[in-house]
């Protein structure tokens, strides 16, 4: 990902070669180029073809369908898609079927993607997924769908790989690509200057999510903690991000009406510049937390949903924690307070105890190792894996 850790690449063939990709969103769009570029230095002569995104078609990629009609979120909406979606599957299903690309590489999006690499792999085509689905998580018997599905898993994290293998499922933990992109060292001042803030403030980042669903259940909870804080600690400023003009809106009033008198600011996006600013951060569980971790910041994770979601989620989650730095490091170093246990005060006297530098010290060296274990060069070792499965030198 970075030039910092690539290392010169010896190419493996010369010769044309095709390899299909499907990439449903932005994330796995960013995954496809840097695995694309990476696989060029090994097939020169490579053609990539199925699916993607802009950064994808700037490594010279061709999308037989625009990556926007994979992008669905919510039931409903993949309801109201669903005969597209599937129409979708089945011509690039018989397109490679044509073509027999050397090997089809699925980039997240699961449900769409593995149900088509099952199909390509029954007609002996070769197959890998970059990104684990959260099966070891809560719905444990995807895995043996997976086992049908692909000739080899790409994992990000660590305890995925070993998840796998308990299945006999071939695997490759890759590293995390978002740990090679933040640097080791976090530049709090260089950031801070980007974003107006003083370097004398005591800042706390609050990111309530994303979406509207998100904010809804726990932004009023963060901003009644912000007032607990502020009355123990006078000195401490809040800054919100905003994906959007609606959250912007949505947050705005959740502020005026419960937050009014608290030195709350909003800023539109930039939340990896904030967290890279801040001194500390209330955040909701999700990729969030884990690029907390990899800026080395004391965090505080909370969330809420709706109470019958809470009770299925509760009744399928086969993990002992919901947040990654939690989960990577086998214990808990962040306070998790989730559902009835995310209330204002005690949000807020995790985030108090946390500024005590006895208590943070040591979970930011914790942090500092796991960046580092995850700190492999994502797409080089994505790239060495797939090309042992091309050459049929894949160990098991």
């Amino acid at each position: 990902m970075t030039g910092e850790l690539a290392e010169p690449s010896k190419v493996v063939s010369s010769e044309k070669v095709l390899i299909g990709m499907v990439a449903g969103e932005a994330s796995g769009d960013i995954l496809g180029a840097n695995l694309i570029k990476s696989l060029k230095a090994r097939y020169p002569n490579a053609e990539f073809e199925g699916i993607g995104g802009p950064l994808m078609l700037d490594e010279g990629f061709k999308s037989q369908v625009p990556m926007e009609r994979l992008s669905v979120m919510g039931l409903v909406e993949v309801l109201g898609r669903i005969f597209e979606l599937i129409g979708i599957r089945r011509r690039i299903k018989n397109y490679f079927l044509s073509k027999r690309p050397a090997i089809f590489i699925g980039i997240d999006a699961p449900d769409f993607n593995l149900g088509l690499e099952e199909k390509l792999r029954k007609a002996q085509i070769k197959t890998s997924h970059y990104v684990s689905p959260s099966v070891w998580a809560w719905r444990q018997k995807r895995v043996y769908k997976i086992a049908r599905a692909v000739d080899l898993m790409l994992t990000l994290l660590p305890f995925e790989a070993g998840f796998y293998r308990d299945h006999n499922v071939r695997v490759k933990f890759v590293g995390h690509p978002l740990a090679d992109i933040i640097p080791l060292a976090n530049d709090k001042l260089g950031a801070r200057g980007k974003l107006g803030i003083a370097e004398s403030e005591t800042l706390v980042a609050i990111l309530p999510g994303s979406r509207a669903g998100e904010v809804k259940y726990i932004a009023e909870s963060f901003i009644e903690a912000a007032r607990y804080i502020r009355d123990a600690r006078s000195d401490v400023q809040f800054v919100i991000p905003c994906v959007n003009k609606d959250r912007r809106d949505q947050i705005q009033a959740l502020v005026n009406e419960h937050g009014a008198d608290l030195p709350i600011r909003l800023i539109d996006g930039q939340s990896r510049e904030l967290m890279a600013a801040s001194d500390f951060v209330l955040l909701a569980s999700g990729t969030a937390a884990l690029e907390a971790m990899l800026l080395k910041k004391p965090m505080v994770v909370s969330y809420r949903v709706a109470w019958l979601t809470h009770v299925i989620m509760k009744r399928l989650l086969k993990v002992p924690f919901v947040s990654l730095p939690n989960l990577l490091a086998g214990k808990e170093l962040v306070p998790e307070l989730l559902q009835d246990a995310a209330e204002p005060k005690r949000i807020a006297e995790a985030a108090l105890k946390l500024m005590s530098p006895e208590v943070s010290a040591p979970i930011v060296s914790s942090f500092d190792a796991l960046h580092q274990s995850l700190r492999l060069n994502a797409s080089e070792e994505a790239a060495d894996a797939i090309v042992e499965v091309i050459e049929g030198k894949q160990k098991t």
